[in-house]
């Protein structure tokens, strides 16, 4: 079978960041190093982090107080992932003994300054994203207090009054056109809006990757990453919405054969923290087939 695999598969340079940060600290295992909350959204990856001394202590939404206690923990680091936290949780865990590194992805913390900015010029922030993504609620601390997560045009018809001044952003793993989308809804009900496409350019990237594996005769995408990666499964939803058939998986393991009776060409790709030795095996497997 002809495999056709996107430029853009694999880890973004944030992620990439943020394990290097941690692996530099980490030492080859010779150092603790802790994360408050899964460095990246890879069970895989995790399991290769963790032998090297690299370990989340913290939930997946970075809300819960850390159960360890790391003032005991002699000379460990404690490192913010690339998805970045609020202002009242950074200094919660600088204050909780451990060296400090901040590994949020600069495209996030460019986020976050423009929402402050715009905060205290008295704007109100709408931010296009999950509430639930640890992005998003990292993100909201910046807001003065006055920040709101939509998703769809009927959250925003369902705001409270915000006044006349509105700014927009996005998380940064959302679709291009579904934020214009909620950008018309939000200008249509208030005054004065503020449009800010934050949506980071490895996002798009991935997103134009897909139209190009379409055109390039795919007639089966598959999208390797977690089952609980958001950025993956949003990758996998926007394959789906071409009209191709998408098969979302982890591993290699989970291809079938019988998936592919009658598929001449079949196109790869990636979400964000997924590592390039399971995109080597996904494709080999391919390749394989018959």
């Amino acid at each position: 079978m002809k495999v056709i695999r996107a430029k853009s598969a694999g880890f973004c340079w944030g992620v990439e960041r943020a394990i290097k940060i941690a692996r530099s600290f980490a030492d080859g295992g010779k150092r603790s190093v802790f994360s408050d909350g899964p460095l990246i959204h890879n069970r895989q990856m995790i399991q290769n982090l963790e032998a090297e001394g690299i370990r989340d202590i913290g939930d997946y939404q970075s809300r819960k107080p850390l159960e360890e206690s790391l003032a005991e923990a002699g000379d460990a680091v404690l490192v913010v992932r690339a998805h970045g936290v609020s202002p009242q949780r950074r200094e919660y865990l600088k204050g909780l003994g451990a060296e400090f590194r901040d590994a949020t992805c600069p495209d996030v913390g460019i986020v976050a300054g423009k929402i402050r900015k715009y905060a205290r010029a008295g704007y109100a922030t709408v931010i296009f994203g999950d509430r639930d993504h640890p992005e998003v609620i990292g993100l909201l601390g910046y807001a003065e207090g006055r920040g709101f997560p939509v998703q769809k045009c009927a959250d925003v018809e369902a705001l409270p009054p915000l006044g006349d001044k509105v700014c927009l952003v996005s998380q940064t793993t959302m679709f291009t056109d579904d934020f214009q989308v909620i950008a018309e809804c939000l200008r249509r009900k208030y005054t004065e809006v503020v449009v800010l496409d934050t949506i980071c350019g490895a996002t798009k990237a991935r997103q134009e990757d897909v139209a190009r594996l379409v055109a390039s005769g795919a007639e089966v995408i598959v999208v390797i990453g977690g089952h609980h990666s958001a950025n993956t499964c949003k990758l996998a939803d926007l394959s789906r919405r071409s009209g191709i058939k998408t098969l979302h998986v982890e591993t290699a393991a989970e291809l079938s054969e019988a998936d592919f009776a009658g598929v001449q060409i079949a196109g790869v790709t990636a979400g964000a923290s997924t590592p390039e030795f399971l995109i080597d095996a996904v494709c080999e497997k391919l390749v394989a087939m018959r």
